[in-house]
């Protein structure tokens, strides 16, 4: 099969010809129909040093997918052949603390595919059955492979009760986008978004998000200010990553609102707890991944209404074979989601 590994610990991947793996007894093995670039694979592509202090090499990166059932081990009792299915990215142990009184999607030894397990830019992966959801059929194969990052934003949102709420989101990359789109959908009075780039913005304006602002063109505080008559946000979620956006995320929030914290940053971050958090009475939530599998059912039913579409996110679609060229634009910040179709 092709497949796309790191095998090098310098900036690029390799597409390569591999044997089909072989699967256990609790496995299923896919047939891969489209697979997404998230940010951790332009880590790995990049080998910065959030890749370098977590991959072991060689590696087959992606993970986030959708796929066909081609083969089903020996104990798998829910999955048949011919199942399309979607990858849940957190694998569970499934016998400690958290797997056992729900929170398997933080579980204390979880492994990440395509970080700690081989991934999905191939024709061809090992899903393990415990992390398979099954697509409904009126679901693409292209919106099942966005489902993963799709139940970020939602498990964000779902920490909170948007309705009749004031939201701002920081980052309008796909999650960030995805998390505006479900605090619309949860009837939220009015939702911003916030990011740097250009083509971000306009991305989100596009998918419905009622005001965007750009902190190099303006005071972000000034304009909530304004927006909001000096009273602040009642929801402040942060989708950048960036350590620097924190603090001045936190100061938009109201007194008495709720933060909720999904970006992933590089290192310790400083924040001014006293005035933005305590003196606030500020709920503060730290989210990661999606809840196994309260978020999948959640994020699948928001998709049947019809009162969503999140496809057009989807702005890029390539061949393995021209993976140098999705990454570059991956890393630019000038698109959506980048699928390669395979």
């Amino acid at each position: 099969m092709r497949a796309l590994i790191k095998d090098k610990p310098v900036r690029g991947a390799t597409l390569t010809d591999l044997p089909l793996p072989e699967i256990g007894e609790e496995d299923l093995l896919v047939r891969v129909q489209a697979a997404a670039i998230c940010g951790t694979d332009i880590h790995i592509y990049q080998w910065n040093d959030y890749a370098s202090s977590r991959i072991r090499l060689p590696l087959l990166f992606g993970h986030e997918y959708a796929a066909e059932v081609v083969e089903v081990g020996k104990r798998v009792k829910n999955f048949r052949k011919g199942d399309r299915v979607a990858a849940e990215t957190h694998v569970p142990c499934g016998h400690c603390f958290q797997c056992t009184t729900g929170l398997q999607h933080i579980c204390r030894d979880m492994k990440i595919l395509g970080v700690h397990l081989d991934g999905a830019f191939a024709e061809y992966s090992v899903l393990p059955a415990v992390c398979a959801w099954k697509l409904d059929p009126a679901i693409s194969s292209e919106i099942g492979a966005t489902l993963e990052p799709f139940g970020i934003g939602v498990h964000a949102l779902s920490k909170t009760k948007p309705a009749g709420k004031k939201v701002i989101v920081f980052g309008c990359g796909p999650i960030g986008i995805y998390a505006q789109m479900a605090a619309r959908f949860s009837g939220a009075e009015v939702v911003i978004g916030v990011d740097v780039s250009g083509e971000r913005l306009a991305m989100a304006r596009k998918m419905g998000t009622d005001i965007v602002l750009n902190p190099k063109e303006m005071t972000v505080q000034d304009e909530v200010d304004r927006i909001t008559h000096g009273a602040g946000m009642d929801i402040v979620v942060e989708l950048t990553g960036n350590r620097g956006v924190v603090n001045d995320a936190a100061k938009t929030l109201r007194r008495g609102g709720e933060m909720v914290l999904v970006g992933l940053y590089s290192g310790p971050v400083e924040i001014d707890l006293v005035n933005n958090v305590i003196y606030k009475e500020a709920t503060v939530y730290g989210v990661t991944g999606r809840i196994m599998w309260e978020t999948w059912w959640t994020a699948q039913s928001m998709l049947l209404t019809g009162r969503m579409d999140i496809s057009p996110v989807i702005t890029h679609r390539f061949d393995l074979a021209n993976y140098d060229q999705a990454f570059v634009l991956a890393e630019s910040a000038a698109s959506g989601k980048i699928l390669f179709t395979i």
